[in-house]
């Protein structure tokens, strides 16, 4: 591997002499546009020539006016808009060889051997086959005399980059498609909405999703929600399916509750293969339940409307990935699709990932459904497990004596009340008995202590805030009380969902367990902030909720202006002094500039932004936007940068400022916390059924290990849990920060996009790796 110093210069002259073209196919999904963008921008950036190719693989046949250079300013404005700008369109004719042949022609003649291809995989097997037969065609074209052989020569390879856009998750190899989380928030829209008048009238709602082949979007759909049943294709229900889903349905009214929600993938079947369709799943809960039952068809609208910010930010980081993968192929590196593997940019060989999606399919027609289930990965495995778990196991007659609290920590966080709802249904459901503690360490103290039981969380999914209350006090003070309430409630064991002040009030009881033996129980902690800034995890519940607030606020302040001239706005963002949202949301909304603590910034980097400023008042695009993480700097306050832009700015442009403030705490958790908060709640339940058990000596608990307590975190690809003493070492805690922030790699990204010119370090840059076939196994699970 080559030093940084050296990468660095290779990252801005890669690309010289070199040509990308960039198209769309098949399906539109929202964040294609944040790909083609950060294509365009980064190939620029690189030397490189970049062309749009208008109309995806028909346009590349016709040529002509469909394949234009790309500049700067033609992606400006383009992320916040949903479909693909520069348009989608099936073609049959590259499906033939002469359409390829064309195909080829109108590349050769423009100096374009780079290819990148965002669509699903029909798209990118397409691709594939043209890269194969690529020295075939142009041998072709020789010999008929449409290019010159000096052409064919400087054309002699055709490099491929796959990015998969589809909203149905359907591509094998990568934990998110470009457009599957916008897909969802359009569906949890709808499904909140139905919720409302369901309750109102006592009804049954059945609600069919895209998904013909794949159940991803059913499925989260189903756990972000808190569905009674869900029906996909991967996992067909079992005989007398009929009879399990009216007595499920049944059982959830005698609980108490005023609906039903019934989610069904659009290619839903049973064992034998008969479609599962809602008319049929409607009829049937009226004929035997004679519930009032309504049908709702989402279609279309799935597709549509603005990009989320994980598909934004997603979006972009696959194409810079894509530019970097394209400029660094040989005639030997084989086609390949980036795709994203927890946090992580990941190449995979193109027909490896295609293949093994083709297994899915072929599973499933040889009613192999198990192994279907296994080869869509790890993270739907996970989901449907979860789901599972929750809808359809019955709560254990038998009782474990094992008494478990869960309470709420720190600022609230949309979210929570997912992982609270998860959490004390997965503890019933194991036989404990369940035990919430409002307004956090201080109502354990206080005794705020109440049994809860199944119907207690219901409804509890989608709703923002926290239901049991939260406080941002410690615990230190109140070791005896707490230990004191521990003791009289019997508590073997805490479930701590929140923040920062969650991480150091459980420190804090563990350095109480030398004088409190009541205090040596398990203890796991559960991220839960906006801030996203508790060490041991990438991510924490609330995150994206806030995120996706201040992408939405910053869309419709930037649109505020539009027959405006001239205009920029600074925007101070949450965080304390993690610098997340701020960085985040500059990716997700095309900021100038996003000022945090980690990231140093002097008067000369203002005066370089205020310059850079006034050179983008002179193109094409009149809008600026700047970000302010709310603790970046003491003395460059939100007003004095605001002051300062103002003053530079003098006849230039003028400058508008908006603390976006406590609005990021609040709102509807996005379907990301909802399901993060629902899979974090189960997994948490479940470590700490077997700590009780290990710690148990003739009916009490003694836990004093190091990994008696910890934090269940999101580390690149899996959930781990930490003991909390090592992740002490990993702590600014002066500063409550985490002293190593994955995302902080990123900001050089951000910068080369607001057009930049500074080093990108490619060193770290993602390597070809190979998919995992993932066969079931022999015996039933």
């Amino acid at each position: 591997m080559l030093a940084a110093g050296s990468k660095h210069q290779d990252a801005q002259t890669m690309g010289i002499g070199k040509a990308i073209a960039v198209l769309t196919s098949g399906g539109d999904a929202q964040g294609m546009n944040a790909a083609v963008r950060a294509v365009v921008r980064v190939g620029i950036y690189t030397g490189a020539k970049v062309y749009f190719v208008h109309e995806g693989y028909q346009g590349l046949v016709d040529g002509a006016d469909n394949i234009k250079e790309a500049s700067w300013e033609s992606v400006s404005m383009m992320l916040q808009l949903g479909g693909t700008v520069i348009g989608s369109a099936r073609c049959q004719d590259f499906r033939g060889r002469e359409g390829r042949l064309k195909a080829a022609c109108n590349l050769v003649k423009k100096g374009i051997t780079n290819l990148c291809v965002i669509g699903g995989d029909g798209s990118l097997t397409g691709a594939d086959t043209f890269r194969l037969e690529w020295s075939g065609l142009l041998g072709d074209l020789v010999k008929a005399g449409r290019i010159t052989a000096d052409e064919a020569k400087k054309s002699s390879y055709l490099n491929i980059v796959g990015l998969v856009g589809s909203i149905d998750n359907d591509f094998c190899g990568t934990d998110m498609t470009i457009g599957t989380d916008s897909a969802l928030h359009r569906i949890m829209e709808i499904v909140d909405a139905i919720t409302t008048t369901a309750q109102s009238h006592q009804r049954t709602f059945v609600l069919e999703v895209m998904g013909r082949h794949c159940g991803y979007l059913a499925l989260v759909t189903g756990l972000a929600c808190g569905a009674d049943w869900i029906f996909i294709p991967e996992s067909p229900p079992e005989e007398n399916w009929e009879e399990h889903l009216c007595r499920r349905l049944s059982e959830t009214r005698g609980r108490g509750s005023r609906l039903n929600i019934i989610i069904v993938a659009e290619g839903a079947i049973d064992v034998l293969g008969k479609p599962i369709t809602s008319d049929l799943i409607k009829d049937l809960v009226v004929k035997r339940l004679g519930y009032d039952t309504r049908v709702t068809v989402l279609g279309h609208v799935q597709r549509g409307g603005t990009p989320s910010a994980f598909d934004r930010i997603l979006g972009s980081r696959m194409g810079v990935e894509a530019v970097m993968a394209l400029l660094e192929g040989t005639p030997d590196t084989p086609a390949c699709v980036v795709s994203l593997s927890g946090n992580q940019a990941v190449r995979l060989p193109l027909m490896e990932c295609v293949q093994v999606t083709k297994e899915v399919t072929q599973a499933m027609n040889e009613k192999k459904f198990a192994e279907a289930l296994k080869l869509r990965g790890r993270s739907f495995e996970n989901n449907w497990k979860v789901y599972r778990t929750l809808a359809h196991v019955k709560p254990q007659s038998t009782k474990s004596g094992y008494n478990l609290a869960v309470l709420n920590v720190g600022a609230p966080a949309a979210g929570m009340n997912a992982a609270v709802r998860s959490t004390v249904r997965i503890g019933i459901i194991q036989g404990h008995r369940m035990f919430a503690v409002h307004d956090g360490f201080e109502g354990l103290a206080k005794g705020q202590i109440e049994e809860i039981g199944w119907s207690g969380v219901g409804g509890w999914t989608g709703q923002g805030g926290s239901h049991l209350g939260t406080k941002r006090t410690l615990p230190k003070k109140y070791l005896e009380e707490i230990s004191n309430n521990i003791s009289s409630y019997n508590i073997h064991g805490l479930i701590i969902i929140g923040g920062f002040e969650a991480f150091t009030g459980s420190l804090e009881l563990m350095e109480g367990r030398c004088k409190y033996e009541e205090l040596c129980i398990p203890i796991v902690v559960i991220p839960a902030t906006v801030s996203n800034n508790v060490p041991g995890s990438d991510f924490s519940i609330g995150a994206d909720t806030a995120l996706n607030t201040i992408t939405v606020t910053c869309d419709r302040i930037k649109q505020s202006a539009a027959g405006t001239k001239r205009r920029v706005f600074i925007i101070e963002t949450m965080g304390g002094y993690c610098g997340y949202l701020a960085t985040m949301a500059g990716f997700a909304t095309g900021a100038d500039a996003a000022y945090i603590y980690e990231e140093t910034v002097n008067i000369h980097d203002l005066q370089l932004n205020v310059e850079h400023l006034t050179e983008k008042m002179k193109t094409t695009v009149k809008r600026g936007l700047i970000l302010r993480n709310e603790k970046c700097n003491d003395n460059y306050s939100t007003d004095f940068i605001f002051n300062l832009y103002s003053e530079e700015g003098k006849g230039v442009f003028d400058c508008r400022k908006n603390v976006l403030g406590h609005m990021q705490q609040g709102g509807t958790p996005t379907p990301f916390d909802r399901n993060f908060g629902t899979k974090m709640g189960a997994k948490a339940v479940l470590w700490m059924t077997g700590k009780v058990k290990e710690f148990s000596r003739h009916g009490r608990i003694f836990a004093n290990t190091p990994d008696s307590a910890c934090l269940l975190g999101m580390r690149k690809r899996s959930l781990v849990f930490q003991p909390l003493v090592e992740l002490k070492e990993q702590t600014d805690f002066d500063h409550r920060l985490p002293k190593e922030q994955w995302w902080l790699k990123l900001r050089p990204i951000l910068k080369i996009l607001a057009k930049y010119k500074i080093h990108l370090d490619t060193s770290e840059h993602a390597h070809m790796e190979h998919i995992t076939r993932k066969t079931s196994p022999p015996t039933n699970i």
